[in-house]
């Protein structure tokens, strides 16, 4: 399997180019910006980018996932549950796109937004388990995503405690590959340490631990940061439904 981050700081954000090299099969997931950089990795990388996958509809920035895929002859995917958006393909919980030896398996995991989807990824080359999972805003290292961008801070937040519940059934082992590090507008204890493990979320990360319903709700409606600038406005042109 082939693995290329691309960590931004304006906005604070990663995106991901994966996929399989003998196959020459790729996707991109959570592009921001130009799309030259993935363009031209792919090309060194000896990969066709198939898909272009947006992990949820971004409130904060806008992304770049039509436009790249657009370019390169993708698949504009976002996940089909909870929202009303243009792709030119929608997934749900469970269903399975093929990157040649790479099987990434979908994961319905709302609640940062409602229709957040996490991408469980397995190299077959190297094994029948999962190696890692891309959690969008949903986990990132040392905190999970903000929960009243798409809804009220409570019911997002029952909502991320049953997505969290699907993590956490995941092996400790399984690597964690968020869209943001510290400095986002989407999590409030984010750690500058980009990428981290399930088993190290589990015993490190405050909100990750806890494991009521009611104390989570909680934890998530206090301290609520300052919402992104015209976050709305931002989630209706990522959806496609504004210019």
């Amino acid at each position: 399997m082939i693995l290329r981050p691309f960590l931004h700081a304006e906005p604070v954000a990663i995106s991901y180019l994966f996929g399989c090299g003998s196959k020459a099969a790729g996707a991109v997931v959570d592009p921001v910006g130009d799309i030259e950089p993935y363009l031209r990795a792919a090309e060194a990388s000896g990969m066709r980018i198939l898909y272009v996958i947006d992990t949820h509809i971004h409130a904060d920035h806008v992304s770049a996932g039509r436009r790249l895929a657009s370019a390169a002859g993708a698949r504009y995917v976002l996940g089909a549950q909870g929202a009303a958006a243009r792709a030119s393909e929608t997934v749900r919980d469970r269903d399975v796109l093929g990157l040649g030896n790479v099987s990434v398996e979908v994961l319905h995991t709302p609640g940062h937004t409602p229709e957040h989807v996490s991408l469980l990824v397995t190299d077959r080359t190297r094994g029948s388990e999962p190696w890692l999972v891309m959690t969008g805003h949903t986990l990132m290292v040392g905190d999970v995503g903000r929960t009243e961008l798409a809804a009220t801070a409570e019911e997002g937040a029952r909502v991320l405690f049953a997505s969290l519940g699907c993590l956490k059934a995941l092996p400790d082992h399984v690597e964690v590959l968020p869209g943001a590090f510290s400095g986002s507008v989407c999590g409030r204890s984010l750690s500058g340490k980009p990428f981290s493990t399930i088993g190290f979320e589990r015993r490190h990360n405050a909100a990750f631990r806890i494991d009521a319903e009611a104390e989570f709700v909680r934890f998530m409606a206090a301290d609520i940061p300052i919402p992104p600038p015209a976050a709305a406005e931002l989630r209706a042109v990522n959806a496609g439904l504004a210019a």
